[in-house]
């Protein structure tokens, strides 16, 4: 087996996690929390099977431990130490019947609630995973926009879609603000959007260990300017009342807080309170001399140590007109 390398985190990057954490115990709980080898989950497809079916047959018949989560019986965590790629060679990945991912990965749809009739858009869709699960919460009616922007990510987008069952969705290749703009040009908006957005991944350090050594203040800087594009435009084309969530899988709060309040500056938006199965700490209202508006305390971060998963962090946004 191979041996998972654990690299050293910058010095500025320990200094900012030190400001945005409560004490030195927690900064020393987070930074220890990279070294863990990350835990395997597991979302049951409802398109094709029940949660109940494949629990018996996880433990039954691979004798697999598991952990369910109340409340969303789809969410298995796998507490067995698998072999690598074992979970994704059982015939019941194959078929469809579950999806291997991040637990923290499935909180935004969960957020987000697409409900059956909505017109919903995935602005950077691939590979997969929370398209399929909005599929899966929509029951295959409705219809879903799953955007990316390269051929190749396409590709592995539309594998999982036919693997999975989905039927709702349309695959779409544009940058996500030239898509918006289109849609935008023929007056065409949405009930739900979800810009899960590409992002420094700080709160991957366990699954990805090279985000530590490609790490970089200014790289922050430059996804920032990126981030706050999308999402302006975006929003631009959510329908009056609709309901977006912006996420990512980093803590810095330039890639999120910061994002948010540029919308809030330039939009009247309601940001509004997200229910998760999962420890969560409010977004925070001041970074480094920017203060930020009272209601970005709504946004949810997740840090690695508090669930023993990835880092993340969500908003949920409301256009009031």
């Amino acid at each position: 087996m191979v041996e998972r390398k654990i690299y050293e985190p910058k010095e500025l990057f320990v200094k900012r996690m030190r400001l945005l954490l409560n004490d030195d115990k927690d900064l020393e709980e987070f930074l220890e929390s990279r070294k863990l080898k990350p835990k395997k989950s597991i979302r049951v497809n409802t398109l094709k099977t029940s949660p109940e079916k494949i629990k018996r047959k996880l433990v039954e018949e691979y004798k697999w431990k598991i952990k369910e989560f109340e409340g969303h019986p789809e969410i298995i965590r796998i507490e067995s130490d698998l072999k690598p790629g074992e979970s994704g060679k059982t015939v019941e990945h194959i078929l469809g019947y579950y999806y291997i991912q991040e637990i923290t990965s499935m909180m935004p749809i969960i957020a987000l609630n697409p409900a059956k009739e909505d017109i919903m858009l995935d602005i950077a869709a691939a590979p997969g995973s929370k398209t399929t699960q909005a599929a899966a919460k929509m029951q295959n009616s409705g219809t879903i926009i799953a955007n990316d922007i390269t051929t190749k990510r396409i590709s592995i987008l539309s594998a999982n879609l036919d693997r999975m069952g989905v039927s709702n969705t349309i695959m779409t290749k544009h940058e996500g603000v030239n898509l918006t703009q289109r849609f935008k040009k023929i007056n065409m908006k949405f009930d739900k959007i979800l810009l899960d957005a590409p992002c420094s991944g700080e709160g991957n350090m366990r699954v990805n260990p090279r985000t530590l050594l490609e790490w970089s203040e200014p790289m922050l800087k430059s996804l920032s300017r990126k981030q706050k594009k999308l999402a302006t435009a975006a929003l631009e084309i959510l329908k009056e009342n609709g309901v977006m969530i912006y996420s990512t899988c980093t803590h810095a709060p330039e890639e999120n807080e910061e994002v948010i309040q540029h919308l809030i500056d330039n939009f009247k938006i309601k940001i509004e309170n997200i229910e998760l199965p999962l420890k969560t700490r409010p977004g925070i209202t001041e970074w480094q001399g920017k203060k930020f508006d009272k209601d970005m305390k709504k946004a949810v971060r997740i840090y690695p140590h508090d669930n023993d998963m990835e880092g993340f962090f969500l908003c949920k946004i409301r256009k009031i007109e």
